[in-house]
């Protein structure tokens, strides 16, 4: 793990000009929210509240030479323990490797690495997890929930 003082970027190159960064002062908020609130998992959530998430987040950027392209926000304590969200990469981009890719460079993350459980849920992407050994969760009945869909809608009246 690195140290807290180690505020160096954690930054991966590909050879057609694609970075993935987990610097926090590229990410293109603009970029992410409009992403976030028309995805099935966040529709409508408040700008502010995605701010707030990635301030609070380990956050990577997917990056073309144009600018921001892919996200992926990482909850975590560094240590025993993350879970894995509002990862994309825009339409516009896809069917290229990127989503692979980011997968990749996240996992080798330093402060990724040795976790005892790192969770994730998705609709419809499992085949891209599970090739990096995510599956089914073996004891489901021993998760627990609290879940509000319509929290984002209901603050904004």
């Amino acid at each position: 793990m690195r140290s807290p003082i180690d505020s160096t970027p954690y930054e991966v190159r590909r050879g057609d000009g694609f970075a993935i960064s987990d610097d926090p002062a590229r990410i293109d908020l603009d970029v992410v929210h409009g992403y976030l609130s028309r995805s099935y998992w966040s529709p409508g959530i408040p700008r502010n509240t995605v701010e707030r998430a990635a301030r609070n987040s380990l956050v990577f950027g997917l990056y073309s030479p144009e600018g921001q392209v892919g996200y992926a926000r990482v909850v975590t304590d560094r240590a025993s323990f993350a879970y894995l969200c509002d990862v994309f990469v825009l339409e516009s981009h896809q069917g290229r490797g990127l989503g692979q890719w980011m997968m990749e460079t996240l996992l080798a993350h330093p402060d990724l690495r040795g976790l005892r459980r790192f969770l994730l849920a998705t609709r419809d992407a499992h085949s891209l997890y599970a090739r990096h050994g995510f599956q089914p969760l073996k004891a489901p009945a021993s998760f627990m929930e609290v879940h509000d869909p319509d929290v984002y809608v209901r603050n904004q009246e």
